[in-house]
Order: structure tokens, then C-alpha cells, then sequence
């Protein structure tokens, strides 16, 4: 069963920093502080409204982790063009709306093909690995892979919501969703990725979906650092994971 990798979102650290000002706590520090536990890569979103993540800060993480940054980015003109200067590992092209708290579901890569094949094409062409925040659905990962996309991330929060609510019906439902798409991934050639609300257990849950290489986590462990440390809550999510691997490993 292939490894899976756990990418650290540092973007609610800004947001802490953000709602006083200044300079602390820095999302820099933070990333680094996860690697150094065990997270294979670090992911920050850098909206439109600059509401947590800030451009220096993107930049100062691509100069500072030894470890992938996965840049999060609306598909627009001046995401685009930063992103192309900053040059990430990857970028994950994900939804954005200034009225959300935080992104409410996947990218709808049907009915926006044509606009997200040019940004697509871009950021392939500049060497950035290029993902699609997406819903577990058939038509979604389709068109994911005929714009060219190597990588989807599948939006995990309307299961985690589920079962947040205790909806167990749903959130059957919604996994049963995850595990079908992320089971479809391999016919298409798209790596597989997931996140969105994700917490212990949820993660150690869909850790035993062996097509899933990566799951990207950041509220949770954030929060998470508060009362244990971010180097204790990130080596908590890797045994989590580790878990829900083994799990999996033992009933094949």
C-alpha cells in the first residue's frame, strides 16, 4: 500500500497573528516546527482578501521549508501571476468566495473547464505540480483529469460535517462517495489527495483508502496546538494515520 503523506496548513496561525496584528505567531515558524515533526509538506492558502495568509508570507515560506509548499489559490489572474513567481512545489486550485468562512465545497471543474484549462496549462507549464480541490464525483474527476491536472484532493468536510452532526446516514453516504471516487482516481492517472475538516478520527478513517496518498489538515491541528503543542499534534495526526493504514493493511 503506497505511503500517505501528511501536508500541514498553516494558514489559521496568520489568521491568530492577523486578528491583533504585528508579527507573531508566524506562520514560518509553524511550518517549520511541523516538519521538524513529521509533516511531509506544508499547505497555505492565500485568498483574495489576504483574510489569514499574506504574499510575504508565502514567500518566506517557499525560502525557508526544505520540505513541498502547496500554494491554494483561486483561479484568478493575480493568484496566478504570484504564484508563478514564488514557483511552489504545487498549487491546488480550490474555490473562493468572500462571503465564506472557510471553502464550503469543491471546485466545480465542470462548469468552469474552459476558464481553468488556460491556468491549468500555466502552472504545467511552469513546472508546478497542479491540484483540483474537487467533489468525490464521477463527472468532477473526469474533468479534472482531461484539463490536465496530475493531482485531485477530494473535499472530505461534507463527511466530517456528518459526522460532527451525528447524521450517520449521511455521513455513510459521503464516505461511501469518497471511497468510490478515490477508488476511480487510478483509471484516470490522478494521484489522489484529500482534506477538508479532517481531526483524528476522520483521519485515521480515510487513511484505510489505500488510493489516497496525501491529506492536507490545518484547522484542526491548530486548534489542536493550543492545549498540546503543534509538534505533539502533529505527531498525534501521523500516529492517527499510521493507524488507519495499518488497519487497512491487516484486512487485505
Amino acid at each position: 500500500m503506497t505511503a500517505l503523506r501528511l501536508g500541514v496548513n498553516v494558514d489559521h496561525v496568520a489568521t491568530v497573528r492577523n486578528a491583533r496584528g504585528g508579527l507573531v505567531p508566524d506562520p514560518v515558524r509553524a511550518a517549520l516546527l511541523a516538519i521538524e515533526a513529521g509533516a511531509d509538506g506544508i499547505t497555505a492558502h492565500l485568498r483574495e482578501d489576504r483574510r489569514h495568509i499574506h504574499d510575504d508570507d508565502m514567500r518566506r515560506l517557499k525560502a525557508s521549508i526544505e520540505k513541498p509548499l502547496n500554494f491554494e489559490m483561486a483561479a484568478a489572474e493575480a493568484m496566478l501571476d504570484i504564484a508563478l513567481r514564488i514557483r511552489p512545489h504545487a498549487c491546488c486550485i480550490v474555490p473562493e468566495k468572500r462571503t465564506e468562512r472557510t471553502t464550503e465545497g469543491g471546485l466545480d471543474v465542470v462548469g468552469g473547464f474552459r476558464a481553468l484549462k488556460p491556468y491549468v496549462a500555466e502552472l504545467a507549464r511552469a513546472g508546478i505540480r497542479v491540484s483540483m480541490f474537487i467533489e468525490p464525483s464521477p463527472e468532477a474527476l473526469k474533468a479534472s483529469a482531461e484539463l490536465g491536472s496530475p493531482v485531485v484532493e477530494l473535499h472530505t468536510g461534507a463527511w466530517c460535517d456528518a459526522r460532527m452532526r451525528g447524521d450517520s446516514a449521511k455521513a455513510d453516504y459521503e464516505f461511501g462517495r469518497l471511497r468510490v471516487a478515490a477508488a476511480e482516481t487510478a483509471a484516470l492517472k490522478l494521484e489522489c489527495h484529500a482534506g477538508h475538516g479532517l481531526d483524528y478520527e476522520t483521519a485515521r478513517l480515510i487513511a484505510a483508502l489505500p488510493q489516497i496518498v496525501e491529506l492536507n489538515i490545518g484547522h484542526f491541528l491548530i486548534g489542536e496546538a493550543i492545549f498540546v503543542g503543534l509538534a505533539e499534534a502533529v505527531k498525534a495526526m501521523r500516529m492517527a494515520m499510521a493507524a488507519g493504514r495499518a488497519s487497512a493493511e491487516r484486512r487485505r
